[in-house]
């Protein structure tokens, strides 16, 4: 596989609209697609969760990933929601954790493409500090492409990225239908 020929960006996908770990999948997804190695950690997401009177997968994304060789995604949270206001210890440990992988990762050049999900909402419910985040950006060796998602990205974030795309809701069937999400769709 011959490596993109232009030194790896910086990408920031925020917004309070609907797709950010979606456009980070689907950037992923074609990564891999030519050879490339896809590391994504997912901050505040657990690989399982109960629905129904079952546990399952907890994201579609985590079962698809399985299937494709050089597309990883490890998850780093609990099956139950982080509360904003009063983290468990637990949620800032896992996402200590997460940080520790990506910090890791850029270190050991383990992958081409790194994503952190959510990583700008660890940020924004003091998980993980806005200066360990700030520090993987500039960690980030010339031949990686990092990828940082999540609602509430900071300035300081998007003055030091590359690209920065933000998701603006304009219309959302949760609202306007009340529809709740969907297996598929939403996760």
């Amino acid at each position: 596989m011959k490596k993109p020929e232009i030194k790896g960006q910086v990408h920031i996908y925020t917004g309070n609209g609907k797709g950010k770990t979606t456009c980070a999948l689907g950037l992923g997804f074609r990564a891999a697609g030519h050879g490339l190695k896809v590391l994504m950690i997912c901050f505040m997401k657990a690989k399982v969760a109960e629905r129904g009177d079952g546990v399952e997968v907890n994201y579609g994304e985590f079962a698809s990933a399985d299937k494709i060789s050089n597309f990883t995604i490890i998850p780093v949270g609990r099956q139950s929601f982080v509360d904003k206001e009063n983290p468990d210890p637990v949620d800032i440990k896992m996402a200590q954790n997460g940080l520790r992988m990506a910090q890791d990762a850029l270190k050991e050049h383990e992958c081409d493409l790194l994503i952190l999900d959510e990583i700008n909402v660890a940020v924004e419910w003091n998980l993980i500090s806005l200066e360990d985040q700030l520090g993987l950006i500039e960690m980030k060796p010339d031949d990686v492409e990092l990828v940082m998602t999540g609602r509430y990205a900071r300035q300081e974030v998007i003055d030091a990225a590359d690209l920065v795309t933000e998701m603006r809701e304009v219309k959302h069937y949760f609202g306007s239908k009340k529809i709740l999400a969907r297996r598929g769709i939403e996760f």
